[in-house]
């Protein structure tokens, strides 16, 4: 089986050619668009975030000896999560290689953080199928780079203190809800809202929900620690 000059090019990208490239088309397959000859990617989805949880954990045992299990837990949360595989899927152009129904492209189908988390996750795993378990290990920690770094260092992301925040208290995790899209899409505009448990709730807007959400959970975070400060 030959791939199409776009896969061939996205295995460029991730550092990986396929020995079963059947393993990658099925990947970036959605079931809006599979039948009985052409499988989607659901089963690999699951088969890949256990395999990105499993590098993800020792990754951060390996770059923090001394954390303990409350320090690691928001940290793996932070890079596992769907937002944070939509971005690392992003940066790699997955989003234009996917397979989708009519009806899923034209509702935007190739943007949405939860198909192109999916379909990461499903990749990962068919690097995992090709060339076992060193090969996706190297995928995942090429792919993530400084991310893992990010989230261990003292300059951690707004949205990761903000859980370890909430985590200390006794809290869920922080929700973010998209409030709002617009603009055209090379430049649109999304609001983000967060809110904890206790009520407390702030918006913020930027030009990637990435960037509101981590604005939102920078400002939330800075008007929780001065009510501590307060206490």
């Amino acid at each position: 089986m030959k791939l199409s000059a776009e896969l061939q090019a996205f295995c460029g990208r991730i550092g990986h050619v396929f020995r079963q490239p059947e393993l990658l088309l099925r990947a970036v397959t959605h079931s809006s668009i599979s039948s009985k000859t052409r499988p989607d990617n659901q089963r690999l989805e699951f088969l890949g975030d256990r395999v990105l949880g499993l590098v993800m954990a020792e990754a951060l045992l390996t770059a923090d000896t001394a954390a303990s299990e409350g320090q690691l837990a928001p940290r793996f949360n932070a890079l596992v999560r769907k937002e944070a595989c939509a971005d690392v899927a992003r940066d790699l152009g997955l989003g234009e290689v996917m397979k989708l129904g009519r009806s899923e492209m034209m509702s935007g189908g190739r943007r949405k953080d939860a198909l192109l988390g999916d379909a990461l996750e499903a990749v990962i795993a068919a690097v995992y199928l090709d060339s076992g378990f060193d090969a996706a290990r190297g995928l995942v920690l090429r792919l993530w780079g400084g991310r893992i770094g990010a989230v261990q260092s003292d300059a951690r992301d707004a949205k990761t203190s903000l859980q370890e925040w909430a985590q200390a208290r006794g809290l869920p995790p922080p929700a973010y809800i998209e409030l709002g899209r617009d603009g055209p899409d090379h430049q649109p505009q999304f609001t983000v809202e967060v809110r904890l448990e206790n009520g407390a709730v702030e918006l913020a807007r930027s030009g990637t929900k990435r960037a509101a959400e981590q604005a939102a959970a920078k400002a939330l975070l800075a008007r929780m620690e001065a009510t501590d400060d307060r206490a």
